[in-house]
């Protein structure tokens, strides 16, 4: 109804239409999922929407603002406008969320939890409060450019986008004649644990998480050629992240034989419209000749 979509979170239905769009690139006929066994894993950091509709409605207060709003409601629309059966849920990591996102859905389709994913993120900007807030923490770029690795680093770019790719097994999508994009041959995910402060990365840990994707993929280190990496554009952040992919890969690299490290953060900014995007993804696909 008209009132339920002017209380829905935007994040809900532009992620259904990214959701509908991968299943279609997919080659997954949409009328054929209800009853499926397809789970649905969102990445999302929260919503910034229902506050200021709060603050515009006064007491108009309905219940259509609980479902609007819950961050849960994000995935569950997904499942129950498609008829999806498989685990549903929405997962926030911060800045890792959509990657995390992915890696449940991989271990749910090896568990044979579901044998269908849809997974990704999305994030929309819809007050002025939490740029505030991150100014005044220190986290964002004064000049809204997202430096990356570069002398003049001083913080991130807020950005809006969403995102969703379709999993299978290999071996089922394979034998159903699927278009494969990407093989995802192994993921690993830890938290910092106790560091120089909460916000403060830990080197050690993220030298330990690398390691352990490479393990669960069967990859040897000298058999990647590029990393992509997180890319804080902070002072403090960038180091660290260098300095622990130094450490796995020191053995195995050299400038003779480099590893590559690139950011998609600090340039998709330079990007403009859909040509810009999937220029972008084709450049993605095309380094990342080995996923982990």
């Amino acid at each position: 109804s008209n009132r339920e979509a002017l209380n829905i979170d935007p994040q809900q239905r532009i992620l259904l239409e990214v959701a509908w769009t991968a299943l279609e690139d997919a080659q997954q006929p949409v009328d054929q999922l209800d009853g499926s066994n397809t789970g649905v894993f969102v990445g999302l950091c929260g919503s910034e929407y229902i506050t200021p509709r709060l603050d515009l409605c006064d007491d108009d207060f309905n219940p259509f603002m609980a479902t609007g709003a819950a961050l849960s409601s994000t995935n569950g629309r997904i499942s129950y406008t498609f008829g999806l059966r498989g685990p549903s849920m929405a997962i926030d990591t911060a800045c890792s969320s959509a990657l995390v996102a992915v890696h449940q859905a991989c271990e749910s389709l090896r568990r044979g939890e579901c044998d269908m994913a849809l997974a990704g993120g999305v994030n929309l900007m819809f007050s002025h409060r939490p740029n505030i807030v991150f100014s005044q923490a220190k986290m964002l770029s004064p000049e809204g450019r997202c430096k990356t690795f570069d002398a003049e680093a001083n913080g991130f770019a807020r950005g809006e986008g969403a995102g969703i790719v379709v999993l299978k097994r290999l071996s089922d999508a394979i034998a159903a004649g699927d278009p494969i994009r990407a093989v995802v041959r192994g993921s690993a995910v830890n938290q910092d644990g106790a560091s120089g402060g909460f916000t403060v990365p830990n080197g050690p840990a993220q030298v330990d998480v690398v390691k352990r994707a490479l393990r669960h993929g069967g990859v040897q280190a000298d058999q990647v050629g590029y990393v992509e990496a997180h890319g804080t554009a902070t002072p403090l952040g960038d180091p660290i992240e260098l300095g622990a992919l130094g450490e796995v890969y020191k053995n195995t690299h050299s400038k003779a034989a480099p590893l590559w490290v690139g950011s998609v953060k600090p340039n998709i900014g330079h990007l403009e419209g859909a040509a810009g995007i999937g220029g972008l993804i084709k450049l993605a696909l095309a380094l990342q000749h080995q996923t982990i």
